[in-house]
């Protein structure tokens, strides 16, 4: 069955995998928390992945804050900074501005939300580009606008839906010329592009785990040591006193050997996922000569993941398109979200300027470390006559 969908989740990794079924044997079992032997072993494992963590991620070990995931720690960004903002401005400071770019994962969309409709938070958004682009000129210019209010800027390092990569050494360096805070969800682009926390020159970074062969439920968020969120959750400080709760030592140790793997294949992966890609690319432009491939079309790693093929096909519903697909046995996404079965426009094609009607009718397929020629011809068979069939089944509601 070609899976096609390694956006949302990866196979776990056989190195992950080994590390994990390790560590979760009866006789590693220990509260790393704990200062008896089990406990103090447990401890060790944790702090040698982090270090591993740290090697992999271009980062220093106590830069990480080992979190249950993305999203998780996503939320401690832009909380916990913003938190952290309105804390050093004081009660009769501004209120701190977040600007967040509007193509964003709804870890880092929601969460903007809630701090405007609940902690009085500034949010301003940073327009896109028809690629997905964010363009380091209009943040300077957002930036300068409002010189005199402590701001957090949050841009994805790459796209979840669409695959467009951003500038973040270059954004990075227009928002600290104001003084700003930079967050990346870099979820994505680990173990697609090269990522280095200490290179990018970023305050805060997400990854999480099962994108890169891990498991799921274990991630970190990487801080620079001068920043000190306010926690979200209280209770024993295990992780700089910002994050609490008993550390995932298996899952601590899965995590580093997926990060291990991924960089250490990291040049031959991308190369060939590139290929396949343009395989792809090539074989539903030639089924569907009409479908439109979003983001950015360059071939090269600094304009799109070598992963990520996302199309709109026109007259088409993105929900019917991937049952059709299913029921062949591809699986892939419609990168759209589904409130009680109506089929919502793509919020990141929307910002990107696209019309809803085009919004609606979206594939994403997503390659990973699995993927093969073999599924790029499943695919190359079945996209025709489920664009066919999607398109009858529209015209007939």
């Amino acid at each position: 069955m070609p899976y096609l969908d390694h956006a949302a989740t990866t196979p776990i990794h056989p190195d992950a995998l080994a590390a994990l079924t390790a560590h979760l044997a009866t006789d590693a079992t220990g509260n790393p928390s704990s200062l008896h032997a089990s406990g103090r072993r447990a401890r060790r494992v944790v702090e040698e992945s982090r270090e591993s963590l740290a090697a992999s991620l271009g980062a220093r070990p106590s830069e990480i804050v080992l979190t249950g995931g993305g999203t998780e720690s996503d939320n401690l960004a832009l909380k916990g900074l913003y938190w952290s903002l309105r804390a050093q401005a004081g009660p009769d400071g501004p209120a701190p501005r977040l600007l967040v770019n509007p193509t964003e994962h709804h870890a880092v969309l929601d969460t903007a939300v809630w701090l405007a409709e609940h902690e009085g938070a500034r949010l301003d958004w940073l327009p896109v580009d028809r690629l997905g682009r964010v363009s380091p000129e209009e943040l300077d210019a957002a930036l300068a606008a409002a010189p005199d209010v402590p701001t957090l800027v949050s841009v994805m390092w790459a796209n979840n839906e669409v695959g467009t990569v951003n500038p973040v050494r270059e954004l990075v360096a227009a928002a600290h010329r104001h003084g700003a805070l930079v967050h990346s969800d870099a979820v994505q682009a680990l173990g697609q592009l090269p990522v280095s926390f200490a290179e990018s020159g970023l305050d805060a970074m997400t990854v999480t785990a099962h994108k890169i062969g891990g498991p799921v439920g274990t991630g970190a968020l990487l801080l620079t040591r001068e920043l000190a969120p306010v926690p979200l959750l209280h209770g024993g400080g295990q992780e700089r006193d910002v994050r609490s709760g008993t550390l995932d030592t298996a899952g601590a140790a899965a995590f580093a050997a997926a990060a291990a793997a991924a960089v250490r294949e990291l040049p031959e992966h991308a190369a060939r996922l590139t290929a396949l890609r343009d395989e792809l690319i090539a074989a539903v432009a030639k089924e569907v000569p009409e479908a439109v491939l979003t983001g950015d079309p360059g071939p090269g790693p600094e304009g799109r993941l070598p992963g990520n093929a996302h199309f709109a096909f026109p007259g088409c519903e993105g929900d019917s398109l991937l049952l059709l697909l299913d029921a062949q046995g591809i699986e892939c996404s419609t990168g759209s979200a589904c409130t009680a079965g109506i089929a919502q426009p793509s919020h990141v094609l929307l910002a990107m300027g696209y019309e809803p009607e085009e919004a609606r009718g979206t594939l994403r397929f997503s390659l990973g470390r699995t993927s093969t020629s073999e599924d790029v011809a499943a695919v190359a068979a079945a996209i025709g006559p489920a664009v066919e069939r999607a398109r009858t089944a529209g015209l007939s509601r």
